[in-house]
């Protein structure tokens, strides 16, 4: 057990986010086309090199004010030696299902820190990159069904009118046997995205069900410049939110159901990658998505709303060169908060628990650059306070969720990843 206490503020934070990584969503070194520059050692020249190329569209819009937390807390870590794991889900009897990235491997791992054999009859995975094995959830009808679900990079070979082999988002279901060999039954593959695109970069994959009894699938637009010019275009999955039922068909109140041209499942557009999204009380779904040099965001989604990646944007390429020619379009959305610079967000959720009294109705969100665990005050919707958590020390937050009981969870992205556990001290 390890126990600490972190109270930081948002301008050591800020330190130490600039002097790292600029938007690296895996420690592993990036692939040429989405390598960053290199950053110079002194905070205030960063800042500058990476302030907006546009003013915020609202007062508070960035650069909230600094909150500092009164609640004090340990963590404790319940395992490790997980190689850059994604996402921890919890079964009825406290378990926890944790994914491993690049390795395609799921575990059922205990309160005590026991860790299962790899549950086997998952589908193959491509791992290259920032792909792999990525979300996972239990069905909310698990005591009945026991399906599971999950997303991940799915290789796909040519053919079927598709000249080169490729990949794309794929969300599967199962049935998970319990036993000391953990294995799924009845496999089905619920959601393909599409196009076919040969990329290793920002297809999204963060699953939220809704209490209506559908779900959420977060998708990002591939990075590379054939894939980001769709991710306003109805005809693509690409930079959307897609919202279907968990047997992968499509509810026919969706904005675009059975629109020429347009694919069904579309939900919400003009996202760029999106790797944290989670409900709020009123069953409102947020979402934090990765911008390029500058310009992670923080959107409220609604219901066939254009968020505007790449047309508007608060980022530069990581080159230094513009992309848009202003933060704000007509028939475009603002984000309610964005970074500048960035902190990679990965995993969200909204405190709702009684654990930690100070915080719910807080967002947290994990940080991977910004090397922390980001605590957001809303007030009307509008974020009136940041803070950046240190429960992992430096390392990247890939994760961050609510135990049953209220306490928060973490995974750390790297290697030697940690699952850990924030309760009151």
């Amino acid at each position: 057990m390890r126990l600490c206490l972190s109270l930081s503020s948002l301008a050591c934070a800020l330190f130490l986010s600039l002097t790292g990584t600029a938007h690296a969503q895996s420690a592993a070194p990036p692939p040429p086309e989405a390598a960053k520059p290199a950053e110079p050692t002194q905070a205030p020249q960063v800042a500058a090199a990476l302030a907006s190329p546009f003013p915020p569209a609202f007062p508070g819009q960035t650069n909230g004010p600094v909150v500092v937390s009164q609640t004090r807390y340990k963590v404790t870590t319940i395992a490790s030696g997980f190689n850059y794991p994604w996402a921890i889900a919890f079964l009825p009897d406290g378990r926890m299902l944790v994914t491993e990235k690049p390795t395609g491997k799921l575990y059922i791992v205990t309160q005590q820190g026991a860790k299962s054999a790899p549950v086997t009859g998952l589908p193959p995975v491509d791992g290259r990159g920032q792909g792999g094995l990525m979300d996972v959830e239990v069905g909310p009808d698990y005591a009945q069904s026991r399906y599971i679900y999950w997303s991940y990079y799915e290789p796909r070979e040519a053919g079927n009118g598709r000249p080169t082999a490729g990949n794309g988002l794929a969300v599967a279901r199962g049935k998970l046997v319990d036993g000391p060999q953990p294995r799924i039954e009845a496999l089905q593959i619920i959601f393909r995205m599409k196009p076919t695109l040969d990329s290793t970069l920002h297809a999204g994959g963060r699953i939220v069900f809704h209490p209506d009894g559908t779900l959420f699938v977060t998708l990002g637009e591939r990075s590379i410049l054939p894939g980001r010019v769709q991710a306003r275009q109805l005809n693509s999955h690409f930079g959307k939110i897609v919202r279907i039922f968990p047997d992968g068909t499509v509810p026919s109140n969706n904005p675009f159901y059975n629109q020429v041209g347009a694919r069904s499942e579309i939900f919400s557009l003009g996202h760029r990658n999106i790797l944290a999204a989670a409900l709020d009380s009123r069953g409102r779904l947020w979402e934090a998505e990765m911008g390029p040099l500058g310009g992670d965001e923080l959107n409220l989604v609604e219901r066939g709303k254009d968020y505007g990646w790449p047309t508007i944007g608060y980022g530069t390429e990581y080159s230094g060169a513009p992309i848009h020619q202003s933060g704000q379009g007509p028939g475009m959305e603002q984000p309610v908060y964005f970074w500048n610079p960035v902190i990679s967000p990965s995993g969200m959720t909204i405190y709702s628990g009684n654990l930690f009294p100070e915080w719910r109705g807080n967002i947290f969100i994990g940080a991977l650059s910004g090397h922390a665990l980001v605590r957001l005050v809303l007030q009307n919707d509008r974020v009136v306070g940041e803070e950046r958590l240190k429960p992992a020390n430096n390392a990247r937050v890939r994760e961050v969720v609510q135990g049953p009981e209220g306490a928060l969870y973490l995974l750390t992205d790297d290697p030697n990843g940690r699952l850990l556990k924030m309760t009151p001290q």
